[in-house]
């Protein structure tokens, strides 16, 4: 049976279409869910993918955070269903608590649009099976509310847990502390990150590179070993 990979979409969304084609192409079946909507169309992950929801008003992923969809998405992550935030999804992701800390704006106040590399600290979540601990990869960043802040004792924790999944590898892009990229709940079944795979999964397309494809085939994995 296909898994079912649920892809949200907000007004301000920009990278909806781009998520469900990876999710395509990694061979699942992409769900729209719109962000009014509480039913979840009984999908198996969900993906919540990049742009500026709301327009970033009050904060970027404020606004989001309060969608019907998002009671159900909270209530689902909480019992264990696979949530990815990507960029924007990521910052949505802090404030509903799912994942600590917060996402401000890059610190040399302008927009960044790059190929980025990342190392893979954490390779044993949901989303991040198909890659090798130590692993560099590299996949476009695009933002600019991109910094991830935290105090130091849930910086510590989650140094101390192995929870930071990803880091910037070659350059801090936006000032995040700890060169971090990328973070897990306790559990794994959600994750975050600012830079964006939906845009490497093919290699005629965009940088020419495949390294985000991993993210849709972890999951992949992670459903079939499941059922």
């Amino acid at each position: 049976m296909t898994a079912r990979i649920g892809v949200v979409t907000f007004p301000g969304t920009l990278d909806d279409r781009d998520t469900q084609r990876a999710v395509r192409v990694a061979g699942a079946e992409p769900v729209p869910l719109w962000h009014r909507d509480k039913d979840l169309h009984q999908v198996d992950a969900v993906v919540l993918p990049g742009g500026f929801s709301y327009g970033d008003y009050l904060r970027a992923g404020a606004i989001s955070r309060f969608s019907p969809v998002m009671e159900s998405i909270i209530a689902g992550a909480k019992d264990g269903l696979p949530v990815l935030g990507i960029c924007n999804g990521f910052q949505v992701l802090t404030e509903t608590h799912l994942l600590p800390g917060a996402m401000l704006r890059n610190n040399h106040l302008h927009f960044i649009c790059r190929d980025q590399k990342l190392r893979v600290e954490n390779n044993s979540t949901s989303w991040t099976a198909d890659y090798e601990q130590g692993q560099e990869i590299s996949i476009p960043l695009k933002n600019i509310d991109g910094r991830y802040v935290a105090d130091e004792r849930v910086l510590d924790e989650l140094e101390a847990e192995g929870r930071v999944v990803f880091r910037y590898a070659d350059w801090n892009p936006n000032g995040s502390l700890r060169d971090i990229a990328g973070i897990t709940n306790a559990a794994g079944n959600v994750v975050g990150l600012m830079p964006h795979p939906e845009h490497a999964v093919e290699s005629l397309i965009g940088t020419g590179r495949t390294d985000g494809l991993g993210f849709f085939t972890s999951i992949l994995k992670k459903l079939v070993h499941a059922s």
